[in-house]
């Protein structure tokens, strides 16, 4: 009765129906999670130095209130230009597009103008620029709550290693390790994704403005978010940015713009990425794009954001139980990948 899959079917749909409907509880709650393992890193870190728990907390928690008070400073002023001007770039896009296919036209190659915006309209990737940056405010809007629940976790943390080496027996000793390899699998993801992307959010800033590209901040912010969501995501963050370009300063500095993202995310995700993540962190590129796709029908376009990292722990668990095994096989890049895992463990034991 507890294997049947007619009940244990009923029950996930139970649960993600919950979870639809809930987001605006769910959603506070996985941001604040998702803070506190970024904050796990340097936690650990004054640790080691002898900090105690409440100069540890302390330090990290108003470290991260400092940040998202300069965040706030730096990105409402262009957020809200952004937004006034919005109008003008659609429109801009729009003619832009018509131009396009006027000329077409001119060449026999006749397309209906209607017919091309329905399947494709430029001005809408601006609103979904726009949109995801106003759906992570909103998100983070719940400031107090938010803030007081990173709090809290933090104090929680400190005591998690201790806590779970109590609840160690000789019956619970795997599912006790699993469980630590779990959190620090994930740990460790989290935090060297969150360095790479805000690597990758100040080089697009720096290079933006350079550029002269208008709200270069608001570009650089959106590609340290999608930098979370792996090839997919840099993809996502390029083209408002490039599409701006084109409308502000012309198709050969839009190319200029384009090349930086390249270059950047060729530097970040290609080299410097992977060779302090490793290769057992992956994920094929299909289960990316559907992660992102779930978690986004899911969670909003905040679960889009953390639909990776969400994914990460299923693979993560999955691969710590020998039942589940197959399941991180499966959302991983390819076979050779676990191969190499295993063959990796078989030498170092």
């Amino acid at each position: 009765m507890q294997n049947n899959p007619v009940i244990v079917t009923a029950a996930v749909l139970i649960i993600l129906t919950w979870l639809r409907y809930a987001q605006d509880l769910v959603v506070p709650f996985l941001l604040s999670l998702f803070i506190t393992v970024i904050a796990a890193a340097p936690m650990g870190w004054l640790k080691k130095r002898g900090f105690g728990p409440t100069a540890a907390v302390s330090t990290v928690f108003l470290g991260i209130v400092f940040i998202g008070l300069l965040m706030a400073a730096l990105l409402g002023g262009s957020f809200h230009a952004f937004t006034v001007k919005l109008p003008e770039y659609q429109e801009h896009l729009r003619r832009m597009a018509d131009g396009v296919l006027d000329w077409l036209s001119s060449r026999g190659l006749d397309i209906s103008h209607s017919v091309i915006r329905e399947v494709i309209d430029p001005g809408s990737v601006m609103v979904f620029a726009n949109g995801l940056v106003s759906s992570i405010g909103e998100g983070l809007s719940h400031t107090f709550l938010l803030m007081f629940t990173v709090f809290f976790m933090l104090m929680e943390s400190w005591e998690l290693p201790d806590k779970l080496a109590g609840m160690e027996t000789e019956r619970s000793r795997q599912t006790v390790s699993r469980l630590v390899e779990v959190i620090d699998s994930t740990k460790q993801y989290t935090s060297i994704k969150a360095l790479m992307s805000l690597v990758t959010g100040m080089l697009v800033w720096l290079g933006c403005s350079l550029i002269g590209l208008d709200f270069a901040i608001l570009w650089g912010f959106i590609a340290f978010m999608l930098n979370f969501i792996p090839t997919i995501g840099s993809i996502i963050a390029a083209v408002p940015a490039v599409l701006l370009a084109v409308v502000q300063l012309g198709p050969m500095m839009a190319l200029a713009v384009a090349g930086l993202y390249v270059a950047v995310n060729m530097i970040i995700g290609n080299l410097i990425e992977p060779r302090y993540m490793g290769r057992r962190v992956g994920l094929s590129t299909l289960v990316v794009f559907l992660s992102m796709v779930f978690w986004g029908w899911l969670l909003g376009p905040v679960g889009m954001l953390l639909s990776v990292p969400l994914t990460m722990v299923s693979k993560f668990a999955a691969q710590a139980n020998e039942n589940t095994r197959w399941v991180a096989i499966l959302l991983g890049p390819e076979m050779a990948l676990q191969k190499a895992s295993d063959a990796d463990k078989v030498s170092a034991s």
